[in-house]
Parts: C-alpha cells; structure tokens; sequence
C-alpha cells in the first residue's frame, strides 16, 4: 500500500488539475453566448439566400451553372475538415479526423483522390502527421473565424469545381444546436443537391418544403435581367454564406463541447479526490493504531523489566 506522502502528492496534483479544468470550464462558459449569438445571428442570413436560390433554380428548370452540374465520374473529392486550434474537447476534433482518414483510404484503394482543406491546428496536425497533407490550411482561427478565411476556401472550391478538378466536396463540422449540446454536421456542398434546394432551413431544421409551398416559390418572383444572370451572382453568395456559417457554428460548438469536457474532467477528479481521501485517511488511521500498539507494547516491556 502506498504511504502517506505518495498519497498526498498524488491528491495535490489532482488539486491542481482539478483548478485547471475548472477554470477552463469557466472561460468557455464565458465565451460560448457569444459564440452562439454570431451563429444565430447569421443564420437568418443563410437561410434567406438559400431560399432566394431555390427560387431561382425553381423558376426555370432550364438553367444551367457549373456549380449546379453533377460530374457524371467521381475522380476527386474535397473535404473540409472544421474543427479547433486546441485539444481538451472530447471528440469534438476526433470524429471528423478519424471519420474523413478512414474514407480517404477507401476512396484512394478505388482510385478516386481525395483533397483536404483543414481549419484549426488539430486536423491540420493530425493529417500531415498521416501523410494527408492538407491542400490548404488555417490555424489560430478555429474561435473567431473571418471573412478572408471564407474567401479563400470558397474560391478554391467554386474553380476546382467549375474546372473539373473536384467532383463533390463535403463540410465536417459541429453544430451548436444549444449551450450544452452540439450535432455532427456532413454536408454536401457541391455539387448543391436537390436536398439543399428543397431543405432551406438544414440543418436547423429538417422539414422538406410540402407542394404548397414548392408551388408558391416557384410564381413569386419575376428576375431581371434573367434568372440566369442573377444565379451567376447568387450562387458563389451562397458558398461563401455556408462556408462562414458553418464556421461560425463550429466555434460555437467547440466552446460548448470544451465546457461539457473540463465539467466532466473536473467530476472525475473531485470522483477520485473523495477516494484518495478516504485511502489517506485509512493509511493514516492504520499508522497510528501501528504507533499505539509499538508504545503499549514498548511500555509494556518496561513493566515487565522493572
């Protein structure tokens, strides 16, 4: 059994661990009702542009855009990986690594290339350390994202698409759906799918328009000079919009997956306090009946020699 001294070291470091989480629990508490009023606050956004596209998509089934053109074969795809800058989140930045490394290896043994664009320190880390070297990566902005970052990554992905040199790119990231709760969010990009047009409210909400509202959508709005002209504008409008929300939302996410991490790290370590305290006090209380018994027994011997 360990003695006293080992114990108490041992209940120290856990002391000060216990302070570190705690006070790490804190700062995200602090951070994340900011976080999430950016996310809400653009979410209105999002919704009212993608709205506006299947409008225009609806109005005119004829039109045809790069953007909107399914490739027939599949030799690439792109995926944007959005996690954090740091760790001490739970799973929040190893269920999007492990989930895109397992299908990369799959896609690469059929001969498809696989593409990945990282932002936060982690996933940029973790896949170079795996040979997937990421075609683009952003660090030191996973908690306050910005509108260049945006720019950069939905330029990459609206040429290499238009080009031919991607065929579907994909966004992995968290969802903030509350203070305490986050959802894995894999979301098609391009090609923009039926789903996306006939869904504008994803992922916050998941009902599909019903006929009523399909055929409404389709007779509200006349377009000049075209609704082909306007979606030329629209559509590269709207992957930058879900580029930044989903940003935005993963920041958000991240700061509430970290809280729920350093509370659950903070209730292990208090768990484990209350054991090596009763062990403390158990060894303690065994060293001194241990002392009691050598005196008794010491004062005993004196009697007996006297």
């Amino acid at each position: 059994m360990a003695n006293l001294r080992d114990i108490s070291r041992r209940m120290t470091s856990i002391k000060n661990t216990s302070q570190v989480t705690r006070t790490m629990e804190m700062i995200s508490t602090a951070r994340i009702r900011k976080a999430l009023d950016l996310a809400e606050e653009a979410y209105p956004y999002k919704e009212a542009i993608t709205r506006m596209l299947a409008n225009v998509v609806l109005s005119d089934p004829t039109i045809k855009h790069p953007l909107l053109t399914k490739h027939e074969e599949i030799d690439t795809v792109l995926y944007i990986v959005i996690a954090s800058d740091r760790g001490l989140a739970g799973g929040f930045n190893i269920v999007p690594q492990r989930l895109v490394e397992h299908e990369a290896a799959e896609l690469k043994s059929k001969g498809i290339n696989v593409e990945i664009i990282t932002c936060g320190r982690r996933p940029t880390e973790y896949f170079t350390s795996r040979k997937l070297t990421p075609n683009m990566s952003f660090v030191d902005l996973s908690s306050e994202p910005n509108m260049d970052e945006t720019m950069r990554i939905a330029s990459y992905l609206m040429s290499g698409y238009s080009e031919g040199r991607i065929d579907r790119a994909e966004l992995l990231y968290w969802h903030a759906k509350s203070r305490v709760e986050q959802e894995f969010v894999r979301e098609q990009i391009l090609p923009i799918s039926d789903e996306a047009l006939m869904m504008p409210n994803v992922p916050r909400k998941r009902d599909a328009l019903t006929e009523v509202e399909r055929s409404a959508t389709k007779t509200e709005f006349r377009f000049e000079p075209s609704a082909g002209e306007v979606l030329e504008s629209l559509l590269p409008a709207y992957v930058r919009t879900v580029i930044f929300h989903a940003l935005l939302d993963s920041a958000a996410a991240e700061h509430g997956a970290r809280r729920r991490a350093m509370r659950s790290a903070t209730d292990s370590a208090d768990e484990v306090l209350g054991q090596l305290s009763r062990t403390y006090n158990r060894v303690r209380q065994g060293s001194i009946t241990t002392e009691l018994t050598e005196i008794i027994g010491g004062a005993s011997a004196l009697e007996d020699f006297n």
